[in-house]
């Protein structure tokens, strides 16, 4: 079947709204570019060359002009305004970081990157359309990862500075340098990531406080992926997506497990011999060969295949199926119990 035309919802591409979540985005506009049509839509910042939303709006009837354009919404804050200003149009939600608080409208897809995000929305809009579209490896990491970790590695232990928690920073780096091991806190701009990781023996990566500190979910986690792609040993926190890829002692190992010196045992022997404390490179092979572009933009493919027909059924005038509201289940599940004792008493 034909696929509608793509719209990639963003704020804007440049300043404040670069970020993890913005590169995501467009990498992704990029790849699906592959299976036709598609537009990046700017709606808070207006910039030359791109079209606006409240203009695109204003110029196209219901329901949605431009062929039927399946819009796609990604921005946590802003999804519930622009599922409003999209009603009546063919749109998907592009769910990365969960716990917004923020409910869904029946009938819109949920396009979520990670399996924990998938069962958030599982749990909470089980009558929506559900697809699993993870987050795809730039092909320079898988290019130029050296994931056999061979040759002179000059850093031990590499951190990057940014959502990693005070305790490795405050106690665990300092720690690591006292045992005599050469620790890079990275906190400014890297123009070669690759480069930077292919130098590493040891990458550490946590950012469990971070995430519960804003109250929302690592949607994804890509810097562990990217760090196994070129051959670092990772330790990481296992919150929320971190989980989907990385098994402590298999794929990865837990950091902050238990105590100080815990940490710093494993650390130290993962830095003396790295090889012992890497996954099975078929494993990892397994691993990155599921993250590649190629393999994504099949799993993209068949999920957009599944949009497109549910929205052609709505659209058509079909009644899209309605989740009873959380606080019905629980006032049913509530009285249950007072039914049973009523029906037990009566004589």
């Amino acid at each position: 079947m034909s696929l509608r035309p793509l719209r990639f919802l963003v704020p804007g591409t440049t300043g404040r709204f670069r970020c993890g979540g913005l590169l995501v985005e467009l990498q992704t506009a990029r790849l699906l570019a592959g299976l036709g049509p598609v537009e990046l839509v700017t709606y808070r910042q207006r910039e030359e060359g791109r079209p606006f939303l409240a203009d695109l709006l204003r110029a196209e009837p219901l329901p949605g002009g431009a062929g039927g354009a399946l819009w796609i919404v990604s921005w946590g804050f802003d999804v519930p305004w622009l599922l409003r200003q999209l009603r009546g149009r063919a749109c998907a939600y592009h769910a990365h970081s969960s716990g917004y608080g923020f409910p869904l409208p029946p009938a819109v897809p949920v396009l979520a990157v990670s399996r924990n995000t998938l069962g958030y929305w599982g749990d909470l809009a089980p009558r929506n359309p559900l697809c699993l579209v993870p987050n795809a490896l730039s092909p320079e990491w898988l290019q130029r990862g050296k994931r056999c970790g061979d040759g002179e590695r000059s850093i031990d232990v590499l951190v990057q500075q940014r959502k990693t928690s005070a305790y490795v920073l405050k106690q665990l780096v300092p720690a690591l340098q006292a045992k005599g091991l050469r620790v890079e806190v990275q906190s400014g701009w890297v123009e070669d990531l690759v480069d930077l990781f292919n130098s590493a023996k040891v990458v550490l990566y946590d950012s469990a406080d971070y995430w519960r500190g804003r109250g929302v979910t690592e949607g994804f986690g890509l810097p562990p992926l990217e760090a196994l792609a070129c051959g670092c040993v990772v330790f990481s926190s296992l919150n929320h997506a971190l989980a989907d890829s990385l098994e402590p002692g298999r794929m990865g190992h837990q950091l902050g497990a238990g105590t100080l010196a815990a940490d710093l045992d494993a650390i130290s022997a993962a830095v003396a011999q790295p090889a012992d404390w890497r996954p099975q490179l078929e494993t990892l092979n397994d691993l990155l060969a599921a993250s590649s572009e190629a393999s994504l933009l099949e799993h993209w493919r068949q999920a957009l295949v599944a949009v497109n027909q549910h929205w052609d059924r709505i659209l058509a005038g079909e009644p899209a199926l309605k989740a009873p509201p959380l606080w019905r289940l629980r006032l049913k599940s509530k009285l249950r119990p007072i039914g049973s004792l009523a029906g037990r008493l009566r004589p």
